[in-house]
């Protein structure tokens, strides 16, 4: 009985030991999904359709990529450079910009007359001209202060072409350029009074065009009698756009030259002004312009203009001759 007592206890302390080892080697498992006896096994997802519905229903993050940096235009270049641009028929704009070296150069140059000196924008007519420096069809002063690098210029004189100068206004009047734009050209603040006889139409395409437009033909819905009225007055001159082919007449080379004369300008809006003895009506903006026909021989244009208070007058007379030969 000893014996036996003492190997249960052997066995006992054996098959304990065994289920603590087994315990620790084993890992964690899920609890296992429990089925209703109402609910069947085909009623319960697998593990990929799990995953799949996961996957459908889930949205990446998204990233944005960084914002990219501002780069600021820079304030200065480092160059002598000035730059004259048109805003409207009316008004120019330029900016500029000047190196200290040659800022510093000019005081050496001018000494004690720099600092007595007054920083000026000169203004230049320069249409229908190569412009030399000397030569403008007119020009004014506008004082600027010495921190501007930018000026908006009032020109009053629409059509026309400008340059301008940056320099400086000596205490004794001389004007010394430091620096000179482009030129441009300012639009006109009306129709052109100029006419190109170099883009006109021909009569006789003028006539086949105008008669086409009215729908001179068979199928016209123009009535008859009023076709007749037009025909009759676009081919009076025996002009035809029948494709019947004509006899080739003679040639006759010629020539014809002609001249014409425009005269115009600017005044005060509400002056009078007379142009030969004959008032003429200004623009809204005191601006005129008139065409004339040019017959050889001298020709005196007197232009006079009066202000609206009657106290001041001007009288300006171009004179112009022609010679044919």
């Amino acid at each position: 009985m000893k014996i036996l007592k003492k190997t249960k206890e052997v066995l006992m302390r054996t098959i304990s030991k065994a289920k603590s080892k087994f315990k620790f080697g084993l890992k964690k498992k899920s609890p296992a999904l429990k089925v209703s006896d109402k609910q069947s096994s085909k009623d319960i997802p697998s593990f990929y359709e799990t995953a799949i519905v996961n996957t459908k229903f889930s949205h990446t993050q998204t990233i944005c990529p960084p914002a990219p940096r501002v780069q600021e235009l820079p304030s200065f270049y480092n160059q002598d450079k000035i730059i004259l641009q048109v805003r409207d028929p009316r008004w120019l704009h330029s900016y500029w910009e000047l190196r200290d070296q040659t800022v510093q150069g000019l005081k050496n140059k001018l000494g004690d007359e720099f600092s007595r000196a007054k920083k000026v924008l000169r203004v230049y007519d320069v249409t229908n001209i190569i412009f030399n420096g000397s030569n403008a069809n007119m020009f004014f002063d506008i004082q600027i202060n010495d921190f501007a690098n930018s000026w908006y210029v009032d020109t009053n004189g629409p059509g026309r072409a400008w340059c301008v100068d940056l320099g400086l206004m000596l205490s004794d009047g001389r004007f010394i350029t430091i620096l000179r734009s482009n030129v441009v050209q300012t639009p006109l603040d009306g129709p052109s009074w100029v006419t190109d006889e170099e883009w006109m139409i021909p009569d006789e395409m003028f006539a086949r065009l105008y008669g086409m437009g009215f729908g001179l033909g068979k199928s016209s819905p123009v009535g008859r009698a009023w076709q007749e009225r037009i025909k009759q007055g676009l081919f009076s001159s025996g002009l035809s756009s029948s494709p019947v082919k004509k006899e080739i007449k003679e040639r006759n080379f010629w020539l014809k030259v002609d001249c014409e004369l425009i005269v115009y300008g600017a005044t005060e809006p509400d002056a009078k002004v007379t142009v030969q003895g004959m008032p003429i009506k200004l623009r809204p903006d005191g601006t005129f312009t008139l065409r004339y026909y040019l017959p050889d021989g001298k020709q005196i244009v007197p232009v006079k203009a009066t202000s609206a208070d009657k106290l001041e007058e001007c009288t300006i007379t171009p004179t112009v001759t022609r010679e044919t030969k």
